[in-house]
């Protein structure tokens, strides 16, 4: 059991604000409960409360006392709570200490001191669970966002740890990748384990949950049981700056053609990796200049490829891209493009859009470079973000051309059926 009684932790001045104020709660062995609230509630410092990450790692006034099996976690070393503890954060590779996909899955047991017959049989069930086999022995720096949360998951997962730790898994997973992570996430529920989960994305969760705690300012403002919270309309929930929970319950803010004044046409426009593996092969894609554009497709589609591509930054692309029949090479797209990164060790960005505030936030900003004649392309897997920002929809599979289309009413369907796929198995799990 998971005990939190009259916590209250502040962090240090130069550490991100914050913090939690008057927590008590109690999990219970086998219990599924779900974090939620607007950023900046205190859903991931609860999590580094229970993982050992608070005070170990960030420093801070901690009143009050975090319990696991009646032992106090600030008592405890990292090492053994990691043995009772595993966390999958929102950033894969923060945690990541190998380069290779194999030896990472492998390297937490090895820290354990596992003997090997011990260590190939729990990776050989790992990857047999999360059906990742086209993944191992594989350069962690040439997987996509989605395929790296794939292996931070499994090497948590291979340790067989009592209590799972997640701060929004899904924030680099397309909608497939989010099913498959709610199958194993229901199969941890089966075995008896303990998950605790901090997220925005709420759908996949409806029916896993066994407990929802919605926070705010620092605090638990509310509980409820899953039934409870799935007799929430969509109004209520918006109030409490949380999203759907079905991605049927999307609605469309605005469709617009935005302040388009041409057309940029990619040619040719293909890219390999050293082991000459082709990774992006279109042979050509038009888009309108002035549009907001949403790059859509599974994991390692291609689509990262494409926009640093596109944006000048890698030298051995091959192709070319003409903007109203001028051809604008490499050096000038560096120059005419900036990209927003996924990886927040990059830049001082955000991974994603985050909770519902801040999304709408953002997509009125993509809105306002659209109408000044801006040309935005999103890489997203996020079907609300597109609706509220994007006015064409690109989607890249294998490194080709899948489709492309406006985002009207029946592109809007057509979009939506891609992410709805995935969330029709939800339903069937």
């Amino acid at each position: 059991m998971i005990e939190i009684k009259d916590v209250n932790f502040t962090y240090s001045q130069g550490e991100e604000g914050g913090g939690v104020h008057d927590i008590n709660l109690a999990i219970s062995d086998g219990e599924v409960v779900l974090l939620c609230g607007e950023s900046g509630c205190g859903k991931t410092t609860l999590t580094r409360l229970v993982n050992g990450l608070i005070p170990h790692f960030y420093e801070g006034s901690l009143e009050g006392d975090v319990l696991i099996d009646g032992k106090k976690i600030n008592d405890m070393p990292l090492y053994e709570t990691a043995k009772k503890v595993g966390s999958v954060f929102q950033n894969p590779r923060s945690q990541f200490f190998n380069v290779d996909t194999t030896s990472e899955i492998a390297f937490g047991c090895e820290n354990q001191g596992l003997p090997e017959e011990e260590i190939r049989s729990r990776m050989k069930t790992t990857v047999s669970q999360f059906g990742i086999e086209s993944l191992m022995d594989r350069s962690i720096f040439e997987l996509s966002g989605g395929e790296k949360q794939k292996i931070a998951c499994a090497s948590v997962s291979a340790c067989e740890p009592e209590i799972f730790v997640l701060d929004e898994p899904t924030s680099n997973l397309d909608a497939h990748a989010t099913a498959e992570l709610r199958r194993m996430i229901a199969i941890w529920k089966k075995q008896g384990k303990t998950i605790l989960i901090a997220e925005h994305r709420l759908y996949f969760l409806r029916d896993l949950a066994d407990r929802i705690i919605y926070m705010r300012d620092g605090k638990i403002e509310k509980e409820f049981t899953q039934e409870e919270f799935k007799a929430l309309e969509n109004k209520k929930l918006a109030d409490m700056g949380l999203r759907p929970l079905s991605l049927r319950d999307i609605e469309s803010n605005v469709w617009q053609h935005g302040q388009e004044n041409g057309e940029l046409t990619f040619t040719d426009f293909k890219f390999s990796y050293k082991d000459g593996a082709p990774v992006l092969d279109i042979d050509k894609l038009c888009i309108p200049k002035g549009a907001s554009v949403a790059i859509i497709g599974h994991n390692g589609a291609g689509k990262s490829t494409f926009s640093r591509c596109l944006c000048g930054l890698e030298k051995k692309c091959k192709g070319e891209l003409r903007c109203d029949g001028k051809a604008s090479g490499r050096k000038d797209r560096l120059k005419n493009c900036y990209m927003v990164m996924q990886d927040v060790n990059h830049q001082l960005f955000t991974e994603s859009v985050l909770d519902l505030k801040h999304m709408r936030e953002v997509a009125a900003n993509l809105l306002q470079l659209v109408a000044m004649g801006k040309t935005v392309i999103v890489v997203t897997h996020d079907p609300e973000f597109i609706l509220s920002s994007c006015t064409h929809v690109v989607q890249i599979e294998n490194g080709g051309l899948a489709a492309n289309y406006p985002l009207d009413e029946r592109g809007e369907a057509q979009m939506l059926s891609f992410f709805n796929t995935a969330a029709d198995k939800l339903e069937m799990a």
